[in-house]
């Protein structure tokens, strides 16, 4: 691994719910103009902490052994997805999200800031806030065609996923999309 890498610790979804993700998102393609960057149904992920752009080794050894203490106390838990809307709002937005309930997950990512923060990395200076980027908007043609089918799946829901483990990832950015190599996954309640 190089010295440094960009990395976040996320969560994967069930097939089933990234299934009804990537679905929702096709149905939304024809109405953006181009004007939306959809995150492909490989790339589908929760956040749970972004830990920077050049994260150092040395940093994300000593949060790779917070993290397995972590996840050896957490039981799996399930998370509800459900709603739609966008960051910062839908007038105009960077960002279109999915909503995730679960105060499970939110301890959880609470849980992972404390551990980023002892291992060295700068604090979150948000608050978490439960959610699944879908897409991110580059400009505004088309918006308000594709907004009221935004709006209209706010009250949608994409089912429930079984959460059994985190994985740290690395990123490497690209001008299509980004990749990401799992860099370790870390089961829940010692091995699920």
């Amino acid at each position: 691994m190089p010295d440094r890498v960009r990395a976040f610790v996320a969560l994967r979804l069930s097939a089933e719910v990234e299934r009804a993700l990537a679905d929702f998102v096709e149905s939304l393609r024809p109405a953006d103009h181009g004007a939306i960057r959809w995150v492909r149904r490989a790339n589908l992920h929760l956040t749970l902490r972004f830990l920077g752009d050049r994260v150092e080794a040395s940093t994300l050894e000593r949060l790779d052994r917070a993290l397995i203490r972590i996840a050896a106390v957490t039981a799996c838990f399930t998370i509800g997805v459900h709603g739609t809307g966008g960051f910062p709002n839908l007038t105009r937005p960077r960002v279109v999200w999915v909503g995730l309930e679960s105060a499970e997950l939110v301890a959880l990512a609470t849980d992972i800031e404390r551990a980023a923060s002892a291992s060295g990395l700068a604090a979150e200076p948000r608050a978490y806030s439960p959610h699944l980027t879908i897409g991110r908007v580059r400009d505004y043609r088309g918006w308000d065609e594709l907004r009221p089918a935004i709006e209209v799946a706010a009250d949608r829901d994409f089912g429930h996923s079984a959460a059994q483990s985190m994985i740290l990832y690395r990123s490497t950015l690209a001008v299509d999309a980004a990749s990401y190599e799992e860099l370790a996954r870390y089961p829940f309640g010692g091995g699920a």
